[in-house]
């Protein structure tokens, strides 16, 4: 992967000679600011949470449809799904952690209405997080998350602009890492969890896209 155009943004603990940034968060952070955008999926720096642990690094991404997606398709769409993943470390490797780096994921995109509806959505989504870090060899301890569905309705001067239903998955896991490097095939895993949810390809080993509205 090539260089984005502009660096990670990130909200860490300020170094002093006291506390300096760990060398195996630099090591992941130089990896981060490595991603750039691949077929369908744009990401961009955006900054991280300054309270969940003393040192953080996030990117944010956007699926878009191309040309003959939307013909195909017969819509005109650009945003498929969107989704932000922020990689947290901590050196006193928190209890509940169970390692001393930690993923947290957000991702949402809009469902067809039957599919919106589908009783097993919820175990579906998860299983494509879980499939799609199997399919990239990723390590992982701790994993836990919940499915959303959102249903919007509009009333009054709004009434003519149609229900949608949105899938949001939230996710958190600890990645075992062999070397600080090894960050790049939990990224790729979830880039590839995000194109599944807005039901593109390219899809892990044995995973089957999402029928969303845009398909």
């Amino acid at each position: 992967m090539s260089h984005p155009s502009a660096p990670i943004v990130d909200d860490v603990a300020s170094p002093s000679s006291l506390h300096p940034v760990p060398q195996s968060f630099s090591r992941v952070k130089n990896v981060l600011e490595g991603v750039a955008d691949v077929p369908h999926v744009s990401v961009s720096a955006i900054r991280a949470p300054s309270k969940l642990a003393p040192f953080a690094t996030a990117i944010g991404a956007e699926v878009h449809a191309d040309a003959s997606f939307q013909r195909v398709s017969g819509e005109e769409i650009d945003e498929l799904a969107t989704g932000r993943v922020v990689v947290l470390h901590d050196p006193a490797a928190p209890d509940e952690w169970q390692g001393d780096f930690r993923i947290v994921s957000y991702i949402r995109a809009e469902l067809e209405h039957d599919m919106g509806n589908e009783a097993l959505l919820g175990a579906v989504a998860w299983s494509w997080l879980t499939d799609a870090l199997e399919s990239h060899d990723c390590d992982v301890r701790a994993a836990g998350g919940t499915t959303t569905r959102v249903l919007s309705e509009s009333f009054g001067t709004l009434a003519a602009r149609p229900s949608t239903i949105d899938l949001e998955l939230r996710a958190s896991w600890t990645p075992v890492l062999d070397e600080p490097e090894d960050i790049t095939d939990h990224f790729d895993a979830w880039v590839d969890l995000l194109t599944t949810i807005a039901g593109l390809p390219p899809l892990p080993a044995g995973v089957t896209a999402l029928p969303g509205r845009r398909r």
